[in-house]
């Protein structure tokens, strides 16, 4: 099995499965087509980077993973620095954001190819400039999408969230996965 990412959060959620694994860094753009969705963005990454990480490792079965922060229809990725991170937690201030997190199996030497996506609501609270500049300087969130990490001190950002699979706003939902992985005949137990 090969996990198609370099994010930390992802290889740390898999290993929860107790099942050996390797990393391989996907190479594909990132860059969002004009007018694509959030979602439709999500999915269409997380299956291009399963597809090639299978085209390396051709009779692996391949997970693919990709997360987008979806802000009234507007996708917002990670922040890179802290000047757009303060931007993004300024927008989504007092707002209800979706996090579109999308998930592949792909195993090229049995033809499996299956997706999925689990919807994440989270409802921000009204944030102060200061409480997020606080934020920002504690936890330094610029590899994740949307600027906060939920399961850290990001979770005090927040009035509510909202899915039915729990790991899905770190970054890979694990029920989903594990599902997808026992069609591709995986043993999981």
């Amino acid at each position: 099995m090969v996990l198609g990412s370099t994010s930390r959060y992802r290889r740390e959620l898999l290993e929860r499965l107790r099942i050996p694994f390797d990393v391989t860094a996907p190479e594909v753009d990132e860059t969002p087509l004009t007018g694509e969705s959030p979602k439709n963005l999500a999915r269409r990454l997380a299956l291009a980077k399963a597809r090639a990480v299978a085209n390396l490792h051709p009779e692996a079965v391949v997970i693919g993973s990709d997360q987008v922060a979806d802000l009234a229809g507007q996708p917002l990725g990670k922040p890179g620095d802290h000047p757009r991170a303060v931007q993004q937690l300024r927008q989504m201030r007092g707002q209800t954001v979706v996090f579109q997190t999308a998930l592949a199996v792909v195993c090229l030497a049995t033809g499996f190819e299956a997706m999925d996506l689990a919807e994440v609501r989270v409802v921000f609270r009204d944030l102060s400039d200061a409480e997020i500049e606080a934020y920002l300087q504690a936890e330094k969130p610029y590899d994740c999408a949307g600027s906060a990490k939920s399961e850290g001190l990001g979770i005090a950002l927040l009035e509510s969230i909202d899915n039915d699979d729990p790991t899905a706003l770190i970054g890979l939902p694990l029920i989903r996965t594990a599902r997808l992985l026992r069609q591709a005949g995986v043993k999981l137990l």
